[in-house]
């Protein structure tokens, strides 16, 4: 998400109600708000395979949702529990346990009645649960409080400062192909780093294990790196401390759709010189 995006709202609402109370709440505060009423619409491929074989309902539209979300990057989630369409209990441990997702707030809310309900979300790890008189009273209120939102000016003003030394060995042991130790270097710079430029270390370190995994041949877990790395390239400006994020971007889009390509079965076919270095100027 760009400074020019307005954050996104994704609420999973079978209820006309309270799909518009959301989304004029939602946008008279600056959000956009998309709604889902049932799995289909999340899920891009059809299967003839009956819900009860194999987790068939449960597996393939969680692979869509992760790419979903990893793609909207919304600041805010929000479940009707007396939603039907939706297996929310697991969607809500998965997008709360899922390094690509977890962060995002999770908002739930049901009838007040309905204890067991309410109970699940919590146990399910949704950072706030409510009533449905709670939720409507209070829903600007809610959106305000739990949403997240990218300080782009202080983002910015952070990737005006220099490259800590430490970082910029992660740069140096990447462009030499050393993605194991970039990785070790990179977290340490993240580590020593409280201000929200440290987010471009992660971004740099991702790309890292990605390409780590592909030497390895580990096909799910460089595209999970691939999923992962989104909440923390996306919202980087172009250039950050020198470093030309937009190629670095791109080269992660390009090495990622080369190895969606592939499969899993031909990751020993990847061409390697896809794994393009850094870009930086002092």
């Amino acid at each position: 998400m760009h400074a020019d995006e307005a954050p996104l709202i994704i609420a999973l609402v079978s209820d006309l109600f309270f799909s518009l109370r959301i989304v004029s709440a939602g946008e008279r505060i600056g959000f956009d708000v998309q709604t889902i009423e049932r799995v289909g619409e999340i899920l891009p491929v059809e299967t003839d395979k009956p819900a009860s074989q194999s987790g068939t309902h449960l597996e393939v539209p969680m692979v869509a949702l992760l790419e979903q979300l990893t793609l909207t990057r919304p600041s805010l989630i929000i479940f009707d529990l007396n939603n039907n369409e939706i297996p929310w209990r697991d969607w809500i441990i998965f997008i709360k346990t899922s390094p690509a997702t977890r962060r995002i707030p999770v908002v739930c809310f049901g009838a007040h009645r309905d204890i067991d309900s309410m109970k699940a979300a919590r146990a399910a790890g949704a950072d706030a649960v409510v009533a449905r008189s709670q939720f409507v009273e209070g829903l600007g209120d809610l959106i305000l409080k739990y949403a997240r939102r990218i300080d782009h000016h202080a983002l910015s003003e952070a990737c005006q400062q220099p490259l800590s030394e430490i970082a910029l060995r992660g740069l140096e042991e990447f462009n030499h192909g050393m993605y194991f130790e970039a990785h070790e270097t990179l977290e340490a710079a993240w580590n020593m780093d409280e201000g929200p430029g440290r987010d471009l270390y992660r971004a740099i370190l991702q790309v890292a294990v990605a390409y780590l995994h592909i030497e390895r041949g580990n096909y799910p877990g460089a595209m999970k790196m691939f999923l992962r790395l989104r909440q923390w390239i996306d919202p980087l400006p172009e250039t950050c401390r020198g470093v030309d994020v937009a190629q670095l971007r791109a080269d992660a889009r390009s090495a990622r759709e080369a190895l969606l390509l592939l499969g899993a079965n031909r990751i020993g076919e990847f061409d390697q010189t896809l794994f393009k270095p850094v870009v930086y100027h002092a």
